[in-house]
């Protein structure tokens, strides 16, 4: 009598991303842009197993992915007939290289694409940014990608660094989000020592030359963006960004337009005034921001400055007024030298007095010579017209456009569009970046893998952000709410909080006979109230109608 063998796989939150991975045809998409191989894991199923291995947050890097899914259900999750020894850091390393060579900025723009169109996402507001990956190691060019024919890779080298890591070489990522979501939609690896400033064009127009003039999103970007040059570039193209401060125009609306003057907006706090500039050759509408809290921790600020500068600047008095010197010009000088270092007070009544001594010490002779020694006295004044220039800009920024249409793009939306920067493209890099995240630890030698990876890493973000946005479009569209980490109702859960929920999650593997049943464990109902969000392929990995 042929006896049974029970054993369990860990499933977790791992069919939710899997399902996503299978809604968006991820696999389908990549295979079918590198072109069929004699693999036994397909460069698209390689690209699967990394997506779930990053989503895993285990801090796993690449060369461990096999001990990661020692305990998996990989017929589940990736394909039927893979093993996790098939998984390991060659087959890993050999899709990246034909991530690289199919152009992993091209294959990236499909696959977002494609997982657009089936969502049913329209991009309004294209979010441009860019981040830096710092790396260890000496990172010389790839020697097996001298053919001409071969894509160049990225060189990772110094260059400003982000991280505020200058000591080390490292690759920059540009990524574009659509709309307020950290949805990339289109991603490029640039070299290390590669400025925002210089980049931003191209990025931008290689992005949005696939779409229609009628159909063009805005492009939304930080400061970097204007630059004259850049601005004539992007002529075709509608555009949102900060103005820099340096700007001369800019520090007379920053210093001349008081508060009393603007109007209030509908968020809290802000208050907006709105003017028509012509800068470049282009005539935009600039947007004049307040934000009454920024402010008020801005004037506190400048009040502790300037109490300090007052405390260093009397004892610097002081001690000037110990000193004595050969002349009246001499005195007088050190005094104006003094004076021009400080930035908010100012000497006033400054005097003068000598005092005669002899030359030489000891018992004086009637012949000993006399000399004059001179001193100088003032008094500490507050600068009140350089403490209200300094004050006038605080808490304010501003913010422009080249749509003049006030109707397309009211003062508010485009306050709205910039303040979502932050929920955009710098909250994708935060999610990149999370020291849980397995590539965060590269342990890559070729830069051009380093690109491949970037992407994956990309795909990744993508995976996790369509994840969570069909989750609470669902959330309001049927009124309904989920617990969150303290069980108050929301409808807008992070997916690494869902995560949480689905952990101890098991599939229990039945063999008797040459027969195998599965069985889903630990499935309770908070779980099947949140897979009847989900699409059928995440349903049906965990065994749900």
């Amino acid at each position: 009598m042929e006896m049974s063998h029970a054993s369990s796989k860990r499933l977790d939150h791992f069919g939710i991303v899997a399902g996503i991975c299978q809604q968006i045809d991820l696999i389908g998409q990549i295979d079918a842009q590198v072109g069929a191989m004699d693999r036994k894991v397909s460069v698209g199923q390689a690209v699967q197993a990394m997506v779930l291995n990053a989503l895993g947050f285990a801090g796993r890097p690449l060369y461990l992915t096999p001990e990661f899914y020692a305990n998996k259900p990989i017929d589940r999750l990736i394909g039927e007939g893979i093993e996790a020894a098939d998984l390991n850091d060659d087959s890993l390393g050999r899709a990246l290289d034909w991530l690289y060579r199919g152009g992993v900025t091209e294959i990236f723009a499909q696959v977002s694409a494609h997982a657009l169109r089936v969502f049913g996402i329209e991009v309004r507001f294209a979010h441009l940014d860019t981040t830096a990956f710092s790396l260890h190691g000496a990172y010389e060019a790839d020697a097996s990608l001298e053919d001409e024919e071969e894509p160049v890779p990225i060189q990772i080298t110094y260059g400003y660094s982000k991280d505020h890591r200058p000591d080390l070489k490292q690759a920059i990522l540009s990524v574009i989000c659509a709309n307020q979501h950290n949805l990339p939609v289109w991603l490029a690896a640039l070299s290390g020592n590669e400025a925002d400033k210089s980049s931003f064009p191209d990025t931008a127009e290689a992005y949005l030359s696939q779409f229609a003039a009628q159909d063009m999103p805005y492009l939304v970007a930080d400061s970097a963006l204007y630059a004259a040059e850049n601005l004539k570039s992007l002529s075709a193209v509608k555009w949102v960004t900060r103005v820099p401060a340096t700007l001369n125009q800019a520090k007379d609306l920053l210093t001349q337009i008081e508060p009393e003057r603007m109007q209030p907006a509908v968020r809290e706090g802000y208050f907006l005034y709105e003017q028509r500039v012509t800068y470049a050759d282009i005539e935009q509408r600039w947007l004049l921001v307040l934000y009454e809290p920024s402010r008020e921790r801005e004037l506190k600020q400048l009040d502790r400055q300037v109490s300090k500068e007052y405390q260093l600047a009397r004892k610097a008095l002081q001690k000037l007024a110990r000193r004595t010197f050969a002349c009246e010009a001499d005195a007088l000088a050190a005094a104006e030298q003094l004076d021009a270092t400080w930035k908010y007070h100012y000497l006033i009544d400054l005097k003068t007095s000598v005092t005669l001594r002899y030359a030489r010490p000891g018992r004086p002779q009637p012949d000993t010579p006399m000399k004059a020694h001179w001193q100088v006295k003032g008094t500490l004044e507050v600068d009140e017209q350089q403490l209200v220039a300094a004050r006038a800009p605080l808490g304010k920024h501003i913010i422009a456009t080249n749509e003049l249409d006030e109707e397309r793009l009211p003062a508010e939306e485009m306050l709205s569009v910039y303040k979502d920067q932050n929920r955009s493209a710098e909250r994708g890099f935060r999610f990149l970046k999370d020291p849980f995240f397995f590539a965060s630890r590269f342990f890559l030698k070729k830069p051009s893998r380093i690109m491949a990876l970037l992407m994956v890493m990309g795909l990744s973000l993508l995976i996790y952000a369509l994840a969570e946005l069909s989750l609470r479009e669902q959330l309001v569209e049927q009124d309904e709410t989920l617990p969150d980490q303290k069980g108050k109702p929301t409808q807008t859960p992070t997916m690494r909080r869902i995560f949480q929920i689905f952990e101890g999650i098991d599939v229990l593997i039945i063999q008797e006979g040459g027969q195998q049943q599965e069985m889903i464990l630990n499935l309770r109902d908070i779980h099947r109230r949140i897979l009847a969000f989900f699409s059928v392929h995440v349903r049906s990995i965990y065994g749900l109608p």
